[in-house]
């Protein structure tokens, strides 16, 4: 496995501190690990902490995606931090903010 997550949990908040490098099979697990921890604490705000993260390919855009769709859903909202550039130019071209 090249990635893995961290959850961290502060009242309505649950952090996701992402590590490792994320591509097609690893964005596949991490999503999984997520989800169900989403459906564990139904948080109202889901923070996605790339400062771990040394590489993501397009997989990792729809790891954002997808997250953020589903908080949507429960009537939540998602954040991305501690992004390197690399990582910051993908999404900004996705146009999604961090």
């Amino acid at each position: 496995m090249t990635a893995d997550a961290e959850f961290m949990v502060a009242g309505d908040f649950l952090t996701a501190a992402l590590i490792g490098e994320i591509d097609h099979h690893s964005a596949a697990f991490l999503r999984e690990k997520i989800d169900e921890q989403i459906d564990r604490r139904m948080p109202k705000q889901l923070i996605l902490d790339f400062s771990g993260v040394g590489f993501m390919d397009s997989s990792g855009i729809g790891l954002i995606l997808g997250r953020s769709k589903r908080m949507q859903a429960c009537g939540g909202e998602i954040s991305v931090r501690g992004v390197s550039e690399q990582v910051n130019r993908m999404l900004r071209l996705a146009n999604i903010k961090a």
